[in-house]
């Protein structure tokens, strides 16, 4: 759904090794290179880490040679450009198409129908037809992709959303109705509007799950066309699956998997048979998150409406599924039965087939006769007994004792609780029923992994809670579907063009400059981290970076820093899981204990700091706009307190984005990747930072464990709960047992004794607060961790005063980040999933 572009221009004739003559001509004509690439805007395609690993994955796929293509939507709006008020975001609208887009070229010869609504109706031949409904036209936007060091480019096809020219309605127009005479280009036009619209609304949902079905329908009628014009006369569709791989970039583009489906029934004229083997041998799944928001369910009526042939297919997948389920587990044991087809349905609060409830049905009934036959029994044993001596019973009696009788009411007791127990505990018959009060959903991600010939997580812990939590019971049944790729960035972006003098370094002393394409050789700086002449050009770089950013928060924000201070960054879409608001917290006790200090004290104890945050909240995401406020009010009363000065300022900049991070990341000297273990699939803005020399402070969290690994763990600041510590946690605190740190209770009586100005911060210390309820009882653990974080920052003040020290662990962080290059990645997705190789180029 999204690509995460940022400029093309330098990219680009820095691919082609054209950056000096480049600059040289620009110099003739009168201008200079820096300033013209400030001119072009960031392509709006996408938004987080999700959208800038696809691109990097481009690159990759391009400068490794390899046969591929990205396919995405051509978003007019864009997410929203953000800017920072007094009030916190303001969202408006992206321009960046404004002035047109001169990367982009228009294929008007490359359009394919999309359907929506409409019915599902049998022909004479037998065949399904999905007829009537509303008819869009999918155009191509092709976005050339050069390679580093290789002639090869391909191609980003992005679909931009119309209708022809016969659907304006030119007899309303004329009689004063022109919204109506518009109204299908209206239609038509706004599914490429913006990513991600807000799905709070039924209009916003069908719109979502319009644009994710142009995606879909638009890129596999493009696959298959150019599949069958290179195969010619005679096509096999057997080998379709031997020439095409289509790797689904999270849940967004499940719907390929039907759409597929109803391609090669519908059309093409396949059986079921040899349709469903050719997309399960097509298709693969990239899961890049366990946030249940990602895992997307789409309610069964809303698709069934809008798409009803794919609801059809769906079903038929979902009935198949459940033949599985119950062949490979077998009948023996209904409870497993039964928590695996509820697990691990597609159709989720659906009824089951007929031959499953009768199944189950049967078992009660067999259940009940065994029990009337145990009654029976058991009536036959107490007439016998009856028949025992009554002297012998009464003697019996006689010589009951109070223990006896306490004994004997206990298991009366004991009795009434298993009564109970039978009478509350449901059939399972009745389990398996629908709830009339919840909505009938189809699971996406259960789909994708129904469906595709491979599974893979971003990060080896993500892989493994995939495997073991997420699809536990669908590893169980396929476990050779299930694979790890951890993500990688590419070298040429992240280092060699927008860190341009740490490259030089690199260079000189690794003798060669050929780690922008093999990056292990990255790791020959290790034998070179305590030398005081690469420490001394090192500093030096880093500071020139530094200086850019001191000029660039003056033109953003008009806050005036210090380059001699240490750079902290936090740059990240905004959300409670990636723990901003621990950030801030910390800040915040760190600024309490400098005003509770003199100035001698403070300037001894605490280490100069620029705290610099960056990133978007969803426009709808109320709880991570306040997180945004929180975050600027901190800001505008410390950068306004004389008595603490250049000793710690707190920077949001507004409107982050790849142009924003490729001057942040070589600049920085601390970065903050503080999720709560457990729930950051891999990020990868931390291999971004790690291998500009950057330092992370972190949890055991995606790919920081094995950032932490490969860099040494002296050389990575690690705090906080583990991932198999977190259900633990959240029991003990709805049981009450959580105390909180006395210093974290402290920092949230700051912030609400008005200390930050007049806003209201009851609701964002609330939701640290309380052991249950929706938006209460810190699920994300930030007061939990708040200790452990704290004392880590500290440490990370005693490293940063010895400057060789710290020079050094930033040193081997550049070293060991060799393994996180792009070009790792996909060679490993080549080899396992797609089965594809380099292609060979003649001459260079």
């Amino acid at each position: 759904m999204e690509f995460l572009q940022g400029r093309a221009l330098l990219n680009a004739i820095g691919n082609l090794e054209l950056s000096g003559p480049y600059a040289e001509a620009l110099t003739r004509l009168g201008h200079d290179l820096e300033s013209v690439a400030r001119e072009e805007p960031d392509a709006a395609l996408g938004n987080g880490g999700l959208g800038r690993l696809a691109s990097c994955f481009l690159d990759s796929l391009a400068t490794l040679n390899y046969p591929a293509w990205g396919y995405g939507l051509r978003y007019k709006y864009g997410l929203f450009k953000q800017n920072i008020t007094k009030d916190g975001q303001e969202e408006v609208a992206e321009n960046w198409l404004e002035m047109g887009n001169p990367w982009e070229i228009v294929r008007n010869d490359i359009s394919y129908p999309v359907k929506f609504y409409g019915k599902v109706v049998s022909g004479s031949d037998g065949n399904k037809h999905w007829i009537g409904g509303e008819d869009i036209t999918a155009v191509a936007y092709d976005v050339p992709i050069p390679g580093y060091k290789t002639k090869t480019t391909i191609n980003l096809r992005l679909w931009s959303t119309k209708v022809s020219p016969q659907e304006f309605d030119l007899s309303a127009y004329n009689a004063g109705e022109h919204s109506k005479a518009y109204e299908a280009h209206t239609n038509a036009e706004k599914i490429c509007y913006v990513l991600y619209p807000g799905d709070e609304s039924r209009e916003g949902k069908i719109l979502r799950l319009k644009q994710q079905y142009t995606l879909c329908s638009a890129s596999l009628q493009d696959i298959i066309a150019r599949f069958e014009r290179r195969s010619g006369r005679s096509v096999n569709w057997n080998e379709f699956p031997e020439k095409v791989a289509v790797q689904m970039n999270d849940t967004h583009p499940t719907l390929c998997i039907p759409e597929l489906m109803r391609i090669l029934i519908d059309i093409k004229g396949m059986s079921w048979k040899e349709a469903w083997d050719i997309t399960q041998r097509t298709v693969a799944y990239t899961n890049h998150t366990v946030l249940p928001e990602a895992l997307e369910k789409w309610n069964f009526e809303l698709m069934q409406t809008l798409l009803p042939r794919h609801v059809e297919i769906i079903e038929m997948i979902d009935k198949e599924l459940i033949d599985t389920i119950v062949s490979e587990c077998g009948t023996e044991d209904l409870d497993l039965l039964q928590k695996k087809l509820k697990e691990m349905r597609i159709l989720d609060n659906f009824e089951f087939p007929a031959s499953v409830m009768e199944l189950f049905l049967k078992a009660e009934e067999s259940s009940a006769v065994d029990s009337d036959l145990e009654n029976e029994i058991k009536n036959e044993g107490d007439e016998i007994i009856d028949e025992v001596d009554e002297t012998s019973t009464k003697e019996a009696e006689s010589v009951n004792t109070e223990e006896d009788k306490e004994d004997k009411e206990d298991e009366e007791d004991e009795e009434t609780e298993e009564t109970e127990e039978k009478v509350i505990k449901p059939k399972r018959s009745e389990l398996l029923k629908p709830n009339p009060k919840l909505p009938a959903v189809v699971r996406m991600a259960n789909l994708c992994v129904v469906g595709g010939r491979a599974v893979n997580g971003v990060a080896e812990i993500h892989s493994e809670i995939v495997k073991q939590e997420v699809f536990n019971e669908f590893y169980k049944l396929w476990p050779e579907k299930f694979q790890n790729k951890t993500n990688g960035v590419t070298p040429r972006r992240w280092i060699r063009f927008c860190n341009p003098e740490l490259s030089k370094i690199i260079t000189q002393w690794t003798g060669t400059d050929d780690w922008v394409l093999d990056t292990e050789k990255l790791a020959e700086l290790r034998k070179f981290a305590d030398n005081e002449d690469l420490q001394t050009e090192w500093r030096a770089a880093k500071r020139n970076n530094k200086l850019k950013v001191v000029s660039f928060i003056k033109e953003k924000t008009g806050y005036v820093v210090s380059p001699d201070a240490m750079f902290d960054i936090q740059v990240k879409r905004i959300h409670e899981y990636k723990r901003q608001l621990l950030n801030i917290m910390g800040i915040v006790y760190r600024y309490k204990k400098m005003k509770e200090m003199s100035a001698e004290e403070r300037k001894a104890k605490f280490v100069p700091r620029v705290c610099i945050f960056g990133g978007k909240a969803f426009a709808t995401y109320v709880q991570a706009k306040r997180i945004v406020k929180f975050i600027t009010d901190v800001g505008a009363t410390i950068n306004h307190d004389a008595e603490i000065g250049n000793l710690l300022k707190v920077v949001f900049i507004p409107d982050y984005n790849v142009s924003v991070a490729e001057l942040l990341i070589p600049a920085s000297e601390l970065s903050q990747h503080i999720s709560t273990a457990g729930m950051e699939a891999s990020g990868t803005s931390n291999m971004k930072f790690s291998m500009n020399g950057c330092i992370l402070i972190g949890t055991l969290d995606g790919a920081n464990v094995e950032i932490r690994e490969e860099v040494g763990e002296e050389n990575f600041f690690l705090f906080g709960a583990r991932a198999h510590e977190i259900a633990d946690l959240r029991k003990e605190r709805a049981e009450g047992k959580f105390v909180p740190d006395p210093r974290f209770e402290e920092v949230k009586a700051y912030v609400r004794s008005g200390a930050f100005g007049p806003y209201n911060y009851n609701e964002l210390m609330g939701s640290l607060e309380g052991n249950e309820g929706f938006g209460r009882a810190d699920y994300f653990l930030v007061g939990k961790d708040f200790p452990s974080y704290i004392e880590c920052q500290e440490e990370v003040d005693e490293a940063y005063r010895d400057q060789k020290r710290w020079t050094r662990m930033s040193i081997l962080n550049t070293a060991g980040s060799f393994k996180f290059s792009s070009d790792r990645t996909i060679h490993e997705y080549a080899k396992d999933i797609w089965n594809i190789k380099p292609v060979e180029l003649p001459g260079k």
